[in-house]
């Protein structure tokens, strides 16, 4: 069962047996044609033998008729050569014009000699024969060769058995053959898959095969651009799962100092605000775990699975209205600039709130109290875009260009975070067809935007 798997599913099987049958059903078709061609080149022989022979009895009839009929005696007694498999038997009979019969051969067809002249066609015993008929220049005798067409097809059938036989009897060292052959010629894909059967899980660098054949050159350049792939993803894992364990160990190391002093001391006040040191460092850790599983979903993701039509002014509203408590704690001024039907796009309408409120929360976290924080949506250009504006102190330049990087924090940002929050705003935006735009205004405050637009491929 398993041998007979195997073989079902491998290549090298597989071709041998296609070969197999193609190069048989050739030589069935050779095989007919041989036995065709030698039984119309047997029937133009015979032809001709039957009017030779009917020219020689023609040209041995004189007055005297009488030696006729003992002719087919005197023709089966000649001696000098020993009858042959190959030598074609012949019937005759011969005659007068007016159809009388003077001598006839014992196996002859019994037909008329009044017949028309000329081959023709005729039954003798349930079998057909092919005959002649021919007469002499006054038309005074005839005579009638004829022959049977068993006789003529097991002649053509030997012929074209000699022929195609010796193809036969080599047929199964030419399958031999292109065993060796197909599997001299698959060895490359043979050494390729040994070359990553032998690898370790942790090699990951590209295949390099001796001999790249046109064949198996669109295989090896896949194969590359997976391991490419799979070193890039683990090498991200890896980077990820580092930074994770060291963005957590920082607050769990807090809460455990906290837990101490809430523990050793005796004065209630200090207690208490240990105590609440201690929340607010759970806080912090759920919040970075939150951000790290909302990653770790985001990052396997090529396209958005169930992508919906969504209004960006709505959205902007809902998150706005979410967010007024927490302006309202630091006198900030929340704002909303946006038509009155805001631009459509297609996309996952909470994934999108996710990237509107960890720009709101970044806007309200670094503006300080009593600032101004706008969002805005619409189109530009033709192509719609989400931003969000605050008055506070900006970022530093240098920064700009990483502050999308993961577990990355401005030095000289105020406040607290993980660094996550516009990773995954990239992210998301990446997954939608857009991309984040992050830049300081000249009058000062700091503008994280949105835009979609056709984004170059891929490298």
């Amino acid at each position: 069962m398993s041998a007979t798997l195997f073989r079902t599913r491998s290549l090298r099987w597989r071709l041998l047996r296609w070969v197999t049958l193609t190069t048989i059903v050739i030589w069935s078709l050779a095989a007919a044609l041989s036995y065709h061609q030698a039984r119309a080149e047997v029937q133009e022989l015979m032809d001709g033998q039957i009017a030779k022979m009917a020219r020689l009895l023609l040209a041995q009839i004189h007055e005297d008729t009488a030696y006729l009929k003992r002719l087919p005696e005197n023709m089966a007694s000649l001696r000098g050569t020993k009858s042959r498999r190959s030598e074609l038997p012949l019937e005759f009979q011969i005659g007068y014009a007016d159809g009388t019969v003077l001598v006839r051969s014992p196996k002859a067809p019994g037909t008329p000699l009044t017949r028309s002249l000329g081959y023709a066609n005729v039954e003798h015993e349930g079998k057909p024969w092919r005959s002649l008929m021919l007469e002499t220049a006054d038309g005074r005798y005839r005579v009638q060769v004829a022959h049977s067409f068993q006789t003529r097809d097991r002649e053509a059938l030997e012929i074209a058995t000699k022929t195609v036989l010796p193809l036969a009897l080599l047929l199964p060292l030419m399958i031999a053959l292109l065993y060796f052959a197909i599997r001299r010629g698959l060895k490359p894909l043979d050494e390729l898959a040994d070359d990553v059967a032998s690898r370790s899980p942790d090699n990951l660098a590209t295949l390099q095969p001796a001999t790249e054949l046109l064949e198996t050159r669109p295989l090896v350049s896949s194969l590359n651009r997976l391991l490419s792939r799979l070193a890039t993803t683990l090498d991200n894992e890896r980077r990820f799962t580092a930074d994770a364990a060291h963005e957590l160990r920082t607050p769990l190391a807090a809460l455990k100092v906290q837990a101490q002093v809430a523990l050793a001391t005796r004065d209630p006040e200090e207690s208490r605000h240990a105590m609440a040191q201690v929340l607010a460092g759970a806080d912090r850790s759920t919040r970075l775990v939150e951000q790290l599983l909302r990653l770790a979903r985001l990052d396997p993701l090529v396209q958005l699975p169930d992508p919906q039509p969504i209004d960006l002014a709505d959205l902007a509203y809902t998150t706005i209205e979410n967010a007024r408590d927490a302006a309202s704690a630091k006198q900030q001024k929340l704002t909303l600039s946006a038509p009155e039907s805001g631009p459509q796009i297609s996309g996952d309408p909470d994934l999108l709130a996710v990237v509107l409120r960890n720009l709101v929360d970044n806007a309200l976290r670094y503006t300080p109290a009593g600032g101004h924080i706008s969002v805005s949506t619409g189109l530009e250009h033709g192509t719609p875009f989400m931003a969000v504006t605050d008055n506070g102190p900006g970022a530093p330049e240098k920064d700009l260009p990483r502050l999308g990087n993961r577990f990355y924090r401005s030095s000289e940002a105020g406040g607290e975070g993980s660094g996550l929050g516009l990773a995954i705003v990239g992210r998301i935006a990446e997954l939608h067809g857009a991309r984040l735009h992050l830049s300081n205004g000249s009058q000062g405050g700091f503008t994280a935007r949105i835009d979609w637009q056709v984004l170059p491929p891929a490298p």
